[in-house]
């Protein structure tokens, strides 16, 4: 029988551990999300940057070398309209870079896009039937929601206000991740778009707890046991962790995002919308300060990538998007399965602990 002091997570989910393994675009493997399951967690796979082809093969991969169950993460924003003018404003602002790193600015500009859950997505969960579906930017239209919860999957959504926690709550969430301030890769917002609205974990938690009925989960700056028992502590049911993830040998990362990594400190990140258009976390790097972490004339998200794809190769030389939240300096040296275990062990031990 489990010690934890609130199971609603382990019984919705069928898991051990009150652990999700963040679904990372970029960065989370297969071997990930298999092995955060074998440690009795909740391995995500994050199909935002993932053809049907690529989901269809994640998934049937992790299904055969795991028996727990799986979430898969989409996106679920709506594409935006385009801006030509807007499009050509950004690209001049990069023209500087463009020429400094010899990149042929009157090339035609590469698309960059995040597919967003449609019915293709639907039809690929319909097939495999993942115990657990999360959404990030709200949820889906009602008629593809419900084709999700027909097949039996619990549903889970970000929520970075109060006001969004409730409306996931109304519209059919079986779940919610409150995400913090500190986390990192994109915000989950959605009802509001002014990143003064932005609450931080210690006080989003406790009053997202307060004004739903469903299971919360904490997200955000949560890279150790301590963080995991104070969400605990906070009302929270679980918690779900990324960045501690992406020092694992399972994280798919570039070798300048990683390097980077190792030498980052909790002060070393911002919010910044400049390589997809919305408000992301990541390491501070050399674009993020000379254009400003947030810069009004990028476009529309999932837009503004594009003008900097011949860019990004010189990721060392700070053009590239290297995600990570304000955790990034509790380092560990583990395996996804070892990390796993060991922050559910101790984080069990610190709640169970009788006072002397």
């Amino acid at each position: 029988m489990s010690t934890w002091p609130d199971t609603r997570i382990l019984d919705l989910l069928g898991i051990d551990v009150p652990i999700i393994q963040a679904p990372m675009a970029g960065a989370t493997s297969a071997a990930m999300v298999i092995a955060a399951n074998q440690a009795g967690a909740l391995g995500s796979i994050p199909a935002a940057m993932l053809s049907i082809e690529q989901l269809h093969e994640t998934l049937a991969t992790v299904r055969h070398a795991s028996t727990g169950p799986i979430n898969v993460n989409f996106f679920c924003h709506q594409p935006p309209e385009p801006d030509e003018e807007c499009n050509r404003h950004w690209k001049a602002l990069l023209e500087p870079y463009y020429r400094e790193l010899g990149a042929d600015f009157d090339a035609p500009t590469p698309v960059s896009n995040r597919a967003p859950f449609n019915v293709a997505s639907c039809e690929v969960v319909e097939q495999h039937r993942p115990e657990v579906v999360s959404f990030h930017f709200g949820l889906p239209e009602k008629s593809l929601l419900e084709r999700v919860k027909a097949t039996g999957a619990k549903v889970l959504s970000s929520a970075t206000t109060v006001e969004e926690a409730i409306w996931l709550e109304r519209h059919g969430c079986d779940a919610i991740i409150a995400m913090g301030y500190e986390a990192g890769g994109h915000r989950g917002m959605f009802l509001a778009s002014d990143l003064s609205s932005q609450i931080g974990t210690l006080a989003l938690v406790p009053q997202v707890v307060d004004a739903v009925s469903v299971p919360v989960i904490a997200a955000g700056g949560i890279g150790d046991a301590r963080g995991i028992a104070a969400a605990f502590v906070l009302g929270a049911s679980a918690v779900q962790i990324g960045t501690a993830y992406l020092f694992t040998p399972e994280a798919t990362l570039s070798r300048a995002h990683h390097l980077a990594l190792l030498t980052a400190q909790a002060s070393g990140t911002a919010l910044t919308n400049l390589f997809t258009g919305r408000p992301a976390r990541g390491l501070l790097n050399r674009l993020m300060r000379e254009l400003g972490p947030v810069n009004p004339a990028a476009p529309a998200f999932p837009l503004a990538g594009g003008a900097l794809m011949p860019l990004k190769a010189r990721e060392e030389a700070g053009f590239g998007s290297q995600w990570a939240g304000q955790a990034v300096g509790l380092k560990h040296a583990l395996s996804t399965r070892e990390l796993t275990t060991l922050l559910a062990a101790q984080a069990l031990k610190r709640l169970t602990r009788t006072p002397d």
